[in-house]
């Protein structure tokens, strides 16, 4: 950590650099954008309804015949994946009419156990369509209000300029790790909307960091402008930036390896707005506080006259 400090004096926030970062922001916000608008999301069960299975076997499972067995048995559109050991399948299947969930619970335990093999279904989930979209209505109304919270919070503790460049940094890391699942089609359920909502606390203590420095430096560093006193606290702070990351990614590398299928997309969602949200303190939340005009004389609070005071009757 002392050697980064030391050799680094990089210029984050000049102006070239600064056009270069907002502009590929910008491009991935928009392809975000345009993905989500014409692809769409890969929603799970959690959002469109349908029913989960977690199944074990005796011996590893083959997960081609059980494909083909759901598909003889008339339940299309099955999605059948590894759920831990070999022995253990999560099954999602689309939304089944009217059917009563206990004949569906008999029949599809029949229809699992291929070539007559026993097998135990440790955990049947149905959830209707009207379920799902409360889900969605409630996902998407946790996201806002995480936001304005977050405004509320930075404004009061620094200065709106910054609050601004804070919740503009937390939009862009959202579009963005939710435009990277419409883009690659991963599964978007409950699992990535907590992993996105946990990327948002991680980007705004990252930024929140950056910005107690950036604050430091305007009262220590008066004879420089607002752009020298933020790229001098951005260096300052990189190495705790880089191994705070480096740490995390570490950790979630493995999850995603050796945690199976099940939770590979709440890995890829922290994975990626981790990485898009060290990016975005760094360049973003600064580069806005920037742009709309931030100075050392917004963070002093105006001295009163003690002659004015006196005078008062």
């Amino acid at each position: 950590m002392r050697l980064i400090k030391e050799q680094t004096n990089i210029d984050f926030l000049g102006p070239r650099r600064r056009k270069i970062a907002v502009g590929i922001s910008v491009l991935m916000v928009i392809a975000s954008l345009v993905s989500i608008a014409t692809r769409g999301l890969d929603f799970g069960i959690d959002f469109t309804g349908g029913i989960l299975l977690e199944v074990g076997y005796e011996q590893a499972a083959n997960l081609d015949a059980i494909r083909s067995s759901l598909a003889d048995a008339g339940f299309e559109d099955a999605q059948v994946q590894r759920f831990g050991a070999d022995t253990d399948v999560m099954v999602r299947l689309p939304p089944q009419g009217d059917a009563a969930p206990a004949e569906l619970r008999k029949e599809l335990q029949t229809t699992l156990g291929v070539g007559g093999e026993a097998v135990d279904l440790r955990r049947v989930a149905f959830v209707s369509p009207q379920v799902g979209e409360e889900l969605t209505e409630k996902g998407g109304l946790a996201m806002i209000f995480a936001m304005l919270m977050i405004f509320a919070y930075v404004m009061f503790r620094f200065q709106w300029k910054f609050a601004a460049g804070g919740v503009v940094a937390l939009i862009h890391d959202v579009i963005v790790t939710v435009g990277f699942f419409s883009i690659f089609q991963f599964p978007f359920d409950l699992t990535v909307v907590a992993a996105v909502l946990a990327v948002i606390g991680y980007s705004l203590n990252d930024t929140v960091v950056v910005f107690d420095r950036i604050r430091e430096n305007f009262f220590k560093l008066r004879g420089q402008s607002a752009e020298e006193s933020m790229n001098t606290s951005i260096n300052e702070m990189l190495a705790r930036t880089i191994i705070t990351g480096l740490t995390t990614l570490l950790v979630l590398v493995a999850l995603l390896i050796f945690g199976g299928e099940s939770i590979a997309p709440f890995s890829i969602a922290l994975i990626v707005g981790i990485i898009v949200g060290t990016y975005s303190s760094t360049y973003i939340a600064s580069s806005t506080a920037l742009l709309l005009g931030v100075t050392q004389q917004d963070l002093i609070e105006p001295v009163k006259d003690p002659g004015l005071v006196d005078d008062l009757p």
